[in-house]
């Protein structure tokens, strides 16, 4: 079986629900549009399915130089975007920032899905935010890194002990990943990947994904739906440093395009086993 791309999704706005697309650019900071729009309180801080789980339904597209978001009981946002005005200080976990305002249509529409008072940024023209890990790249206002990158074998061993348990499986929509692949025979060999090809495009590793309390939103829903799936990552996925580990944080080291059905090309592949390699 061939190792190939069996998905793409971007989420132009951070925390919201994802788009997919059978094609997709890949900028610096990973697919284009993905999270180029995030939400803020009162003080600039990012809002998250963390402590927001309603995002989930909140639907964004970008279309014709448009934002479009539709979310249940309340009438679509149709916003002309705004790539450079007045900027606002933000803060994603420990980066510090800026992001653009995009009105106060925008300010109002998610305050009153949300229930509190919040505004919408963009990404400043100007915006240049590096990434740390082994390799290092650019990024927007994702949380550290410019892809995730999963793998459906890692979701089957991850399924398979959550039936085990007597619990339902868990879609791979709770991970958020960008680049979903298929064809690979063991979980979790994302983990060992350090260069890899996709299209036109090439990415490397940064580091493991430690996983937060999203993965047990209900994305449909927008509900808390835990505690799976990180009650069975919690047996046999645990990160030295603490927490627990699903999917691979990458950078872009080239630009370019990216197609569902393309072939993944390893062109380097880690010197050592790590422990999330290793069978429970």
């Amino acid at each position: 079986m061939n190792v190939q791309v069996s998905a793409l999704v971007s989420y132009p706005i951070k925390g919201c629900a994802g788009t997919t697309a059978r094609t997709a650019v890949v900028t610096p900071t990973g697919l284009r549009h993905d999270r180029s729009w995030m939400v803020v309180d009162a003080d600039g801080v990012f809002r998250s399915q963390r402590n927001e789980p309603k995002l989930a339904v909140v639907h964004p597209s970008v279309v014709d130089g448009q934002l479009r978001v539709s979310a249940p009981d309340i009438e679509d946002l149709v916003l002309d975007v705004v790539p450079d005005g007045q900027r606002r200080p933000v803060r994603v976990h420990k980066w510090d920032g800026v992001g653009v305002d995009q009105g106060d249509v925008a300010a109002d529409w998610f305050s009153e899905v949300l229930g509190e008072q919040s505004r919408l940024v963009g990404l400043p023209p100007e915006h240049t935010r590096p990434s740390r890990g082994e390799t290092e790249g650019l990024v927007g206002f994702a949380d550290a890194h410019a892809l995730l990158v999963t793998s459906l074998a890692s979701l089957d061993g991850l399924n398979e002990r959550i039936l085990a348990r007597g619990a339902e499986p868990v879609p791979m929509d709770r991970f958020r990943p960008n680049i979903v692949i298929s064809g690979w025979p063991e979980p979790h060999t994302e983990d060992q990947v350090r260069r890899m090809s996709i299209g036109d495009a090439e990415f490397g590793y940064a580091m493991v994904c430690v996983r937060c309390a999203v993965p047990m939103v209900d994305q449909d829903t927008g509900r808390k739906a835990g505690p799976e799936p990180i009650r069975s990552l919690a047996q046999y996925r645990r990160d030295p440093d603490g927490g627990v580990t699903f999917g691979m944080k990458a950078v872009v080291l080239r630009p370019g395009t990216v197609t569902v059905g393309d072939d993944v090309l390893v062109g380097r592949w880690s010197d050592v086993a790590s422990y999330a390699a290793e069978p429970a």
